[in-house]
């Protein structure tokens, strides 16, 4: 089992460690992620009585917003657990959502297939809006040459921008999100994954490195979508499975059992793209692993242990022929060499802080809404 080695230091309670560079941790050996966790999401996420309470008068606002209407909501589904299962609840609830899926290149086939399985099954509307390929292939590439750890950007911005102006178009005052705590409590670190909504790195990292211009790629500022869009607009993003008790390997069972569905083997990896990235890139090229942070989470809601945690990240998360494989893929889609990809992956590393960035904003911000009651607090 995985400890401390190498001069890393894990945390006593969860397993993030030192890779995480801004981790702290107390006299006993437990980091702030944990503290975080403890004293500041803990005593604000109510699942009992208090969040059906919430939740029932949530879904009463959005059945009267869609009165009259086709839809009553708009839900962005990619065929993983979360947004499977919140479809599934979803229609449990009554609610008449819009199942909203964007496609950027990288959908694999369990995912199309979880995907259709419960909307065939619900007798639900699927969107799918496709992203240009062109445009996709070569924002994804002006970020393998920025040497950057998160080169899953132009895919996440894409889902966002798309989502949100999909709903403002069409007057959709409710989005559905899969978002929880129960799975999500701990945060990437800011190094790790760094905001993919911050437009003075994209434009930045554009101008430096992109070769046509995205003519139809849907973009999305953060003051658009968290201010304009939120509060003049009034189009609100709520994120049910916070509300209720939300254990995972429940939600795989009821979703294997009604629909079929094919579970993965790692958190988002109903991307081809994301798997890569996740599974091989961040670990092979900045030694970051994801799964640090999804265990913590596990383990912090009581879904995991942390020996099984330890156990789990002793062993690669992509196998060494699964990954030469993978690597052959992302080079061949993307257009490029495999000697080219793997240019990219020993070139110099650099972090966000090496391109223009609005990081002091972002941060400010969050803590302002914060303050304001308007978000959970959660560490970075």
């Amino acid at each position: 089992m995985l400890e401390e080695s190498n001069n890393i230091q894990v945390c006593k309670n969860c397993v993030m460690d030192t890779t995480d560079t801004k981790i702290t941790f107390d006299e006993a050996g437990v980091c702030d992620h944990c503290y975080s966790f403890y004293h500041h999401t803990l005593p604000s996420w109510h699942t009992d009585e208090r969040g059906q309470q919430q939740l029932d008068q949530m879904i009463a606002k959005i059945k009267k917003s869609g009165q009259g209407k086709d839809f009553d909501c708009i839900l962005g589904m990619s065929g993983g657990v979360d947004s499977s299962y919140l479809l599934h609840k979803a229609h449990e609830f009554g609610l008449r959502p819009l199942v909203f899926h964007v496609d950027g290149g990288w959908n694999s086939h369990v995912a199309v297939n979880n995907i259709h399985g419960l909307v065939d099954k619900l007798g639900l509307d699927l969107y799918t809006e496709v992203i240009n390929w062109e445009e996709m292939k070569d924002f994804q590439l002006s970020y393998f040459k920025a040497g950057v750890p998160n080169i899953d950007v132009p895919q996440d911005h894409a889902f966002i921008a798309t989502l949100y102006n999909f709903a403002n178009k069409y007057k959709i005052k409710y989005i559905l999100n899969g978002g929880n705590y129960s799975t999500e409590c701990v945060r990437n670190p800011m190094d790790w994954l760094y905001y993919g909504t911050d437009m003075a790195q994209i434009k930045d990292i554009r101008r430096k490195f992109g070769t046509i211009p995205l003519k139809t790629y849907p973009f999305s500022s953060v003051v658009k979508h968290k201010i304009y869009l939120r509060y003049v607009k009034r189009i609100k993003v709520v994120k049910p499975l916070n509300y209720i008790p939300y254990i995972k390997s429940d939600a795989i069972t009821l979703l294997q059992k009604e629909y079929g569905w094919q579970p993965y083997p790692q958190k988002h990896f109903e991307s081809r793209f994301t798997k890569f990235y996740e599974g091989y890139w961040l670990p092979k090229k900045f030694g970051y692993d994801t799964r640090k942070v999804q265990f913590s989470s596990l383990i912090l809601t009581g879904q995991m242990t942390r020996d099984e945690a330890l156990t789990q990240l002793s062993h690669q998360a992509i196998g060494d022929d699964e990954a030469q494989r993978e690597f052959e893929y992302i080079a061949t889609k993307l257009g490029i060499t495999t000697e080219e990809l793997d240019g990219y992956l020993k070139a110099p590393n650099k972090t966000h802080m090496d391109y223009k960035n609005k990081e002091a904003f972002f941060v400010t911000g969050a803590r302002v809404m914060k303050k304001l009651g308007l978000e959970v607090a959660v560490k970075r």
